[in-house]
């Protein structure tokens, strides 16, 4: 077996990797894997049937700031997978990391717009968080401390991505919701 044959094996084993200084633990990397697949999937599906036609009427796509959203927060999920289980600190890493937060400051910001600016719901609450761990991932990889980088990525991803994710797909009217059960 070549060297790059066994990288790729571990690549696709999240419990049988040497420990990097950036490598989540094993059960971090265990949820990673599961939330980012399952959240991935029912984004695939979605998309699918809205394509296929297999939807009602998506009267949101109307909103310019809903479009925006949806167009900006779909390719977050499966690359910050990708970020979270590849090798760190390579110049692909950086970039698409970079691209990353990007588009989820900008997921953040477009949310503010959908119900018209002022008329925030409780979801709301994610924007600052998002706000908030995009400034501390910049600010704590300049710094070289990768510890607090990694921990803020993990908790931006499974607390700003995953849970309002959900959220979306089981709240009867919401797009995603709409896209995937009709």
């Amino acid at each position: 077996m070549t060297a790059a044959t066994a990288r790729s094996i571990q690549f696709l084993n999240p419990f049988h990797r040497p420990a990097g200084a950036l490598d989540l633990t094993p059960l971090t990397r265990g949820i990673v894997m599961v939330a980012g697949t399952a959240m991935t999937a029912l984004c695939v599906l979605a998309i699918a049937r809205g394509m296929l036609g297999l939807t009602p009427d998506l009267p949101h796509l109307g909103n310019i700031a809903v479009v925006i959203h949806v167009t900006t927060v779909v390719p977050c999920v499966p690359l910050g997978l990708f970020l979270l289980l590849a090798p760190k600190g390579t110049a692909m890493h950086k970039q698409l990391g970079k691209l990353w937060v990007a588009l989820m400051v900008v997921t953040a910001t477009s949310t503010l717009w959908i119900h018209g600016l002022g008329n925030f719901t409780w979801i709301h609450i994610f924007v600052p968080m998002t706000y908030r761990a995009a400034w501390l991932i910049v600010s704590s990889a300049r710094k070289g401390d990768m510890k607090q980088h990694r921990n803020e990525i993990v908790g931006l991803f499974l607390g700003a991505l995953m849970i309002p994710g959900v959220f979306a797909f089981v709240l009867d009217g919401r797009l995603m919701n709409v896209m995937t059960f009709g």
